[in-house]
């Protein structure tokens, strides 16, 4: 499966572009199909201390990113990429209308990329090394 990611990084690139698509568009395209009104966001899980849904979002785009992007000078670049594209998707929101800046947001997409750099450190260290 990590080979399938590597030779296709195209589906990293796609998820990107998907991703930035939906955090610039002013309102909610999900709660446009959903709800049929863009000024209402589908919650999948309630919020604790950060947005679930951002979360989950940046979890799925680290791990496909991480699947992707195997070598060490990949990877750091990758980490930096992914936390700069989460304060700066999250700050565009200031001046997109139909949206809103929330800390609660911010933390959401930091929190979920950071669940992978320690969930990716965890199998590197204690993993199934190949022989």
């Amino acid at each position: 499966m990590i080979k399938f990611f590597s030779n296709y990084k195209i589906i990293f690139y796609s998820i990107n572009i998907s991703l930035i698509t939906l955090y610039l568009y002013p309102g909610s395209l999900f709660g446009l199909l959903v709800y049929n009104d863009n000024k209402i966001q589908p919650q999948i899980t309630p919020d604790f201390f950060v947005s679930s849904n951002h979360v989950y979002v940046f979890v799925l785009v680290s791990a496909v990113g991480f699947l992707t992007f195997r070598n060490k000078n990949q990877t750091k670049n990758l980490i930096i990429y992914l936390l700069l594209l989460s304060f700066i998707l999250e700050i565009l929101h200031l001046f997109i209308p139909e949206r809103s800046f929330q800390i609660s947001d911010l933390f959401g997409n930091f929190s979920g990329v950071v669940v992978v750099i320690f969930v990716r450190k965890i199998i590197n260290k204690y993993g199934i090394q190949k022989k």
